[in-house]
């Protein structure tokens, strides 16, 4: 079977719908996306293993393998889109558009559109033996969960030594970024006329407590941690939304709030998360409340790769460019969790992925393919 042309392929991936969504309603399937890659991969020479996602039925990862032995090399990337609103895209978000230079469609940028330029970037070198395996992983449900990425992890599936995620960079190598938590704090109080306060205890004023110490411990992290190569050098601590009470002549007995946090590398997850429940313990008891504290999703770690580490040295040489910081998480500590050293570098632009008309500029195409095939010599070839 020969394989489409790059044009094709963009097009036909854009063409199979793989929205991941918190809300089940928007959450669609990613397997025709998986299919599909795995169909063209194996056309190459690949070895490929479709990896059920445990509880998310019609999710799955896809694993592809050219050569064998230890180490060798990764490209990654996920295979769904966020959501879109097509009502406000000037072109389909399901099929390819070339206009203005440009190729737009949803995931073209973010990230779908990754996976033909491996493709391209293979051709040349798929009848060559190579030393050290290349590894193509496809995920699933990025942009919501990160469930595919912690299921490579659970597995512990790789013994490769260097790992390259394709999301937007604009083709700068970025080997750090922030973590994120996405918290929920509920209250409990007890209802009462609110001509008398000992008629009720209120869970408002409980939580008013509350975010009192979140800002306080906010302010204490920004003190102990910074990070200058970050545009934002300290952790952030963002009160999001809130939702309470439901009349002003009522002592408020619910309250919820949710927040994120964006811990820099070295602050862990677990440790920002019990600073907090030692905060709220004392508050319940103060306020006569019920305090329960939970995330909303297990959180994506802080991310980063030493400046030493070879693949960030091969691809500082190969783009002109120093290795950076970004602010958006992705997937890279996982890979890293997996021993294999880890850079964030695509053709996309953060600037366009997640908007309508989301696009890729035609005139990143061939760098990219020329960056990929640079990477398969020293890593996989020589």
């Amino acid at each position: 079977m020969s394989l489409p042309t790059l044009k094709a392929q963009f097009d036909a991936l854009l063409k199979l719908p793989s929205i991941s969504c918190t809300q089940p309603a928007l959450d669609q399937s990613n397997l025709a996306v998986i299919e599909q890659l795995a169909s063209w991969f194996e056309t190459l020479g690949f070895s490929c293993r479709i990896q059920p996602i445990a509880g998310q039925d019609g999710k799955a990862n896809l694993i592809a393998t050219l050569g064998s032995g230890p180490g060798g090399l990764v490209f990654a990337g996920h295979t769904d889109t966020v959501p879109c609103n097509p009502e406000r895209w000037q072109h389909d978000p399901f099929a390819l558009t070339e206009t203005d230079n440009r190729w737009y469609g949803l995931g073209s940028c973010d990230m779908k559109g990754f996976f033909p330029l491996i493709i391209e970037a293979v051709k040349a070198y798929a009848e060559q033996p190579f030393k050290q395996p290349l590894i193509i992983l496809a995920t699933a449900d990025e942009e919501c969960s990160m469930s595919g990425a912690r299921a490579l992890v659970e597995a512990d599936l790789l013994g490769a030594r260097h790992a390259v995620i394709g999301e937007p960079t604009g083709m700068r190598p970025i080997r750090l970024h922030k973590g994120i938590l996405m918290e929920r704090i509920d209250i409990v109080g007890q209802a009462g006329h609110s001509s008398d306060p000992s008629l009720g205890h209120s869970a408002m004023e409980a939580m008013h407590a509350v975010i009192g110490d979140l800002l306080q411990l906010r302010s204490d992290w920004q003190k102990r941690w910074n990070n200058p190569l970050f545009g934002v050098p300290t952790p952030t601590l963002n009160l999001g939304c809130i939702h309470g009470g439901d009349n002003p002549n009522r002592i408020c007995a619910k309250c919820a709030l949710e927040f994120d946090i964006r811990p820099l590398p070295g602050m862990a997850s677990d440790a920002l998360r019990e600073a907090i429940r030692e905060r709220l313990a004392p508050i319940a008891a103060e306020h006569q409340v019920q305090i329960d504290y939970r995330p909303l999703f297990p959180g994506v770690p802080a991310f980063e790769t030493p400046e030493n580490a070879p693949i960030v040295q091969a691809c500082e040489a190969l783009t002109g460019y120093r290795a950076d910081a970004v602010a958006f998480a992705t997937e890279g500590p996982y890979l890293n969790q997996l021993g294999a050293q880890t850079l964030i570098l695509g053709p996309g632009d953060i600037a366009q992925a997640h908007q309508p008309d989301e696009f890729l500029a035609m005139d990143r195409l061939q760098p990219t393919i020329d960056l990929l095939q640079g990477l398969i010599r020293r890593f996989c070839l020589q």
